[in-house]
């Protein structure tokens, strides 16, 4: 990837990225050869810190830190919960109601390895949820999560019955076709398959919204990448 593409914003005490599905945030135990954000960003900049990560499906905004000192800050804002992090998903069915929060704990699934369930023995967890459209097999949902367990929102959207589309985890990993949502659909003549819309989990880190060390205030947004954004309008143009 070329990074430059991918910078949203950058500061001396910090960089702001627009993270693209699949790539992982950190190299983890099993994935060392492939290359990490995080690898790139410390080939760029030399001195990276991670502050917070996304799991390797979702895209969008995660802020690096440059230097100790604003490390220190950040990790401290994200762990008093004073940095507001909204995402976009695109869940399966209607959510009702349309506007809600799921306050349910989260906490390591018992038997499957890398799996979350919630539990009221978990750590708290607070996610608020709002259906911005609707199409009938699919919902545009906007969520702020207060906290950041890991599949956090996934999780919560499982436990409302609507899961994130896509996901292989929580709900079905069915990719999304156009034939599901156009109903006088047929393949062209030379097509033997159909080509998916989507094939990656439908979540979206869309913005962060923080003080930095001065007091000043930003309202960062990551624009929805092409794939989500081709679904959206096939969708909106399909509904009903």
């Amino acid at each position: 990837m070329r990074l430059v593409d991918h910078i949203l914003l950058e500061t001396p005490d910090f960089v702001v990225v627009n993270k693209p599905s699949g790539m992982l945030t950190l190299p983890d135990r099993h994935d060392n050869e492939l290359a990490s954000l995080n690898a790139i960003m410390k080939k760029a900049y030399g001195e990276i810190f991670t502050v917070h990560r996304l799991d390797r499906e979702t895209s969008g905004i995660i802020l690096f830190a440059r230097n100790e000192a604003a490390h220190k800050y950040f990790s401290q804002l994200f762990e008093s919960r004073d940095v507001k992090k909204y995402y976009l998903g695109i869940v399966s069915g209607q959510p009702m109601p349309k506007q809600g929060s799921v306050n349910e704990g989260i906490m390591e699934h018992p038997v499957q390895k890398g799996k979350m369930v919630t539990n009221r023995k978990g750590k708290a967890s607070l996610t608020d949820y709002e259906v911005l459209e609707e199409f009938g097999l699919y919902s545009l949902v906007k969520m702020q999560i207060h906290t950041g367990r890991t599949h956090q929102i996934r999780v919560h959207m499982k436990h409302l019955g609507h899961p994130i589309a896509v996901d292989e985890m929580y709900g079905s990993a069915q990719p999304v076709l156009l034939s599901t949502i156009k109903k006088k659909f047929k393949l062209g003549k030379h097509t033997e398959e159909e080509r998916p819309i989507l094939s990656r989990l439908a979540l979206h880190a869309a913005m962060l919204v923080f003080k930095d060390a001065t007091g000043k205030e930003y309202t960062i947004e990551a624009p929805l990448p092409k794939d989500l954004s081709a679904l959206l309008s096939q969708l909106r143009k399909h509904k009903g």
